[in-house]
């Protein structure tokens, strides 16, 4: 790996994430409102009490107005989107805000407003537990309560890029098989212990490691919740390692040498 090291420090930022430097070939890695109602039937004033039978209406997830986010040096559309749960991730924000952010979602500059739609990312937690809401019989009985099988991955390559991508799905992070796989060879050939011990960032005392050659801070800066945080875990490295290259080239599919 070229000792190339001018770009590799991380950006003050104002939120968790942050913009840093790894690799070992000189790479750098780069809210819902809920209404129910409830009605009885009247009794005859001398008719035998009946049981009042209340029936909860459906909770009616609203979403709410949108809001507007003034960017602050070291942001990137990526970790707005994180930090706001946008729904559709960075790719959705971009769509809602290019004509203000133009034809490049990498190039944002401090001062720049843009429009986050607010709460829809809880308006859809909340239609998805209505629908998990199971059903009652007229007998009273519930019905029974559909099983979902746990999705489980091999502890090899293949299964490591397969868990990363499940979660960065769900954190609209790009990025394909592919592209993983591809960078993951050229910078470990596969092996998650992988550790560069001779680059400009081992002599700053902060080497890369990993599948994907991550340093610390830039893996502290683009840790996804929901891993391990742990430079050497497999998934937790490359959801990071993706979660940068979104940031800092769109997709870890438009890398293709050192980064």
């Amino acid at each position: 790996m070229p000792a190339q090291g001018k770009h590799r420090r991380p950006r003050s930022r104002r939120i968790a994430l942050g913009l840093v430097a790894v690799g070992t070939g000189g790479a750098a890695l780069a809210l819902p409102l809920l209404g129910a109602t409830t009605a009885s039937a009247a009794q005859p004033a001398h008719a035998p009490a009946a049981p009042a039978a209340a029936v909860a209406a459906p909770a009616v997830a609203q979403q709410s107005a949108p809001v507007t986010y003034s960017v602050v040096a070291g942001d990137s559309l990526s970790a707005i989107a994180v930090e706001h749960s946008v729904d559709g991730g960075w790719q959705k924000l971009y769509q809602d805000n290019r004509e203000a952010v133009g034809d490049n979602p990498s190039l944002i500059h401090p001062g720049l407003e843009l429009t986050i739609g607010g709460g829809r990312a809880e308006a859809d937690r909340a239609d998805r537990s209505a629908e998990r809401a199971p059903a009652t019989g007229t007998a009273g009985k519930s019905a029974p309560a559909a099983q979902t099988a746990a999705v489980t991955y091999p502890d090899n390559l293949d299964g490591w890029i397969r868990e990363a991508l499940s979660i960065m799905k769900k954190h609209g992070i790009p990025g394909s098989y592919e592209g993983i796989h591809r960078n993951i060879m050229r910078e470990s050939s596969g092996n998650p212990l992988a550790i560069n011990n001779w680059d400009i960032n081992a002599q700053n005392g902060v080497p890369s490691k990993g599948l994907l050659q991550v340093i610390k801070p830039t893996f502290d800066a683009y840790h996804v919740a929901g891993t391990k945080h742990d430079q050497y875990d497999p998934v937790a490295n490359i959801v990071a390692a993706c979660n940068y290259a979104a940031d800092r080239y769109g997709s870890i599919d438009n890398v293709n040498g050192p980064y």
